[in-house]
């Protein structure tokens, strides 16, 4: 048995305090567990994470062992994200992990009423509604803040760092087609994500010129699950090291192209 990684922990089972611990040993530094949606009602699925599994959903991705990263999400070449699944779901939760199987961050929606809740319950309406979305790290600190406004027909996405300070926008392009959304910062189009068929379950992420910078491809994760859960995975390789807020942009379009983005299965962004 060897010990785990360094991070934040439930104080006892069922506890909303976390405690650090650091690798070999708890610590005395304590937070309160993270916002979220979530709410009793909702059923989860099978067990927690996996490093076998994971690793596994990313060699389905086509994606072998690259280069080491830094340990965090804007600096690891390969993200693996995993939706939480569950039977009956009001609220998304993703938690996404190094090309190792550790986890190295999440994401939660936060900012749910109960009608929303009951709403997105007992249908498809929901996309209609305006969506939030957090991106925390290791450490349960959000980095990013998401906003997908209510929607008509287009999406566009609005990205913050975790102090709220404004970065840029993820801008829905075209309604039929492969579908294309663009990274807008301060007015000015720095790159992209473009659809590799109409279904929209592969993306190729392009810079300012076009070329590809990174890819976000979905992992097929069995009959079961698909049929009865909306839980999408994904994994995201990014090519080479991008600079700020190019990978900002990168990172909250892979983290939210399903149900902030793309939507799922019931609308074509």
């Amino acid at each position: 048995m060897t010990n785990p990684q360094p991070g934040w922990y439930p104080d006892s089972p069922g506890s909303t305090v976390l405690r650090w611990w650091d690798g070999n040993q708890w610590t005395n530094n304590t937070q309160q567990q993270p916002r979220s949606d979530a709410s009793g009602w909702e059923i989860p699925i099978g067990q927690g994470p996996d490093p076998a599994r994971i690793q596994e959903q990313q060699r389905r991705a086509g994606v072998g062992q690259v280069g080491q990263g830094g340990g965090t999400l804007f600096t690891e070449p390969v993200l693996v994200v995993n939706q939480k699944v569950k039977l009956i779901e009001m609220s998304n939760e993703y938690s996404v992990f190094d090309q190792q199987g550790r986890q190295i961050g999440s994401v939660a929606q936060v900012g749910q009423s109960a009608l929303k809740k009951a709403v997105r319950f007992l249908g498809s309406y929901d996309q209609f509604f305006t969506h939030k979305l957090e991106v925390r790290d290791v450490n349960h600190q959000t980095v990013l803040r998401l906003t997908r406004p209510a929607k008509f027909v287009k999406s566009r996405m609005i990205v913050e760092r975790g102090d709220g300070a404004p970065i840029g926008e993820i801008v829905q392009q075209n309604v039929f087609g492969k579908i294309r959304f663009s990274f807008v910062v301060n007015g000015q189009d720095i790159g992209g994500i473009q659809a590799e068929n109409w279904r929209a379950w592969n993306f190729a992420v392009v810079d300012h010129t076009g070329a590809e910078v990174a890819r976000i491809t979905k992992t097929f994760e069995g009959v079961a699950k698909t049929l009865f859960t909306n839980a999408d995975n994904y994994v995201l390789q990014i090519h080479r090291p991008l600079p700020d807020p190019l990978i900002s942009m990168v990172v909250a379009s892979a983290l939210t192209v399903d149900t902030a983005l793309k939507q799922d299965s019931r609308g074509f962004g």
